[in-house]
């Protein structure tokens, strides 16, 4: 590419982040709208220059439909961390993930005034990823980034979404955080324990102190561990916490610490 094609890019967290770390070595970056507001900057870029495009990566705002035109024919280009139709919403990598899926997608759509029910351009198999959630997030954003650098210039003809076979998600709330290792597997705890890490964050109570629980694993079988959560069927051991108001820790130091109690 001679000339960098100039891009507004519209995005917040972890997805925005790896998404932005691709393609601002590759495009230049005129404008980051971060808020609501910094939507007004964006028409007036946009109508100052009409050859401006536009990418988006977990923005969080409703774009009205008069600033969705200014964009066309090509539209806002979204990168949403699911094969859509499946997992539209708020949480579609957390979702995914407490759904036990053990492949994880992304789509490169064109944003519609309807939640992720635009047409595709582009989707994604990502196999072999770890169950961390931030390694899923920082894989997806590059892997649908890096298709934008190679393609942004001669995109194919978007195909619409079966909004028949589409599924929802919705927003992670601080209720969610509390383990219930009693009624749930230790697949399934542990599953919650990856998905809620950095909101709403995965807590349980260890001799009367709440604690984060950072980082687990599956007791395997001779594993006497630290620190064991019994689950409705099988056991974690529970690698890193953080007890409420204190530093991070790994099981040792929080045995040696608290366990007098």
């Amino acid at each position: 590419m001679d000339e960098k094609a100039k891009i507004i890019f519209f995005g917040n967290g972890m997805l925005a982040d790896a998404a932005l770390e691709v393609l601002k070595q590759h495009f230049e970056i005129v404008f980051h709208a971060k808020t609501k507001e910094d939507l007004v900057n964006v028409a007036r870029l946009k109508r100052e220059n009409p050859n401006l495009h536009g990418i988006l990566a977990s923005f969080g705002v409703i774009i009205r439909q008069d600033l969705l035109e200014l964009f066309e024919p090509e539209g806002i280009l979204n990168i949403h961390p699911s094969l859509l139709p499946l997992y539209r919403g708020a949480s579609p990598i957390e979702s995914a993930i407490l759904n036990g899926d053990s492949d994880f997608g992304v789509s490169i759509m064109k944003l519609a005034p309807a939640m992720d029910a635009g047409p595709i351009y582009h989707q994604e198999v990502l196999q072999g990823l770890p169950l961390e959630k931030s390694a899923i997030y920082a894989a997806l954003a590059s892997a649908g980034a890096e298709w934008l650098v190679a393609n942004l210039l001669s995109l194919p003809e978007p195909t619409p979404q079966n909004d028949k076979k589409a599924t929802f998600t919705a927003k992670l709330t601080k209720e969610m955080s509390y383990l219930t290792p009693k009624t749930d597997t230790a697949e399934m705890t542990l599953r919650k324990i990856v998905a809620y890490q950095g909101y709403p964050k995965p807590k349980y109570a260890f001799y009367g102190q709440n604690c984060i629980i950072l980082a687990a694993h599956i007791q395997n079988p001779g594993e006497m561990g630290d620190l064991v959560l019994p689950c409705l069927s099988g056991a974690l051991v529970i690698d890193k916490l953080q007890p409420e108001g204190r530093k991070p820790m790994d099981a040792k130091a929080f045995l040696n610490g608290y366990k007098r109690i």
